[in-house]
């Protein structure tokens, strides 16, 4: 199962729990992150391609920290001239760990098992039964004693 999203100017092919270095978006570490922009997604075999987006789909993941790229050497110069220029670059960078995809074509979640109901105790089990034995009353037995008054 994997799906293409569009962040940053970019392309990422992610899977769920895959971890990914992007351009930085706002937001703190722990922070969950909605990716909209989905262009494609595949599970077990049915791939579904956007024309230009997946309509509906979203792929969801949690900002695991901000950090700051290795430093980039940008070096300028005219031969003969005596023009030399050096110039460092550090991108802004947030990385992202996958949690869910949502949408058409995603697997649905697991419904959480539900508890097994409380045991009753003895005295409702004593009031039920009461209840049970008592017969019920019928709209025509409210109708004869009506009629009889």
């Amino acid at each position: 199962m994997f799906a293409v999203i569009k962040t940053g100017g970019k392309q990422y092919r992610v899977e769920p729990d895959d971890v990914i270095r992007i351009e930085r978006i706002a937001g703190e570490a722990g922070d969950e992150v909605a990716f909209d922009n989905v262009l494609m997604m595949s599970t077990d075999g049915d791939t579904t391609v956007g024309a230009p987006l997946v309509d509906g789909a979203k792929v969801v993941g949690t900002l695991v920290e901000q950090a700051r790229d290795k430093k980039i050497i940008v070096f300028k110069k005219k031969r003969r001239k005596n023009y030399r220029r050096r110039n460092g670059h550090r991108q802004d960078l947030s990385i992202v760990r996958i949690t869910e995809f949502s949408g058409p074509g995603a697997p649905k979640k697991a419904a959480a098992k539900k508890k097994a109901a409380p045991k009753k105790t003895a005295a409702k089990a004593k009031a039920e039964d009461k209840v049970a034995e008592k017969p019920a009353e019928t709209v025509a037995d409210t109708a004869v004693e009506s009629s009889e008054s």
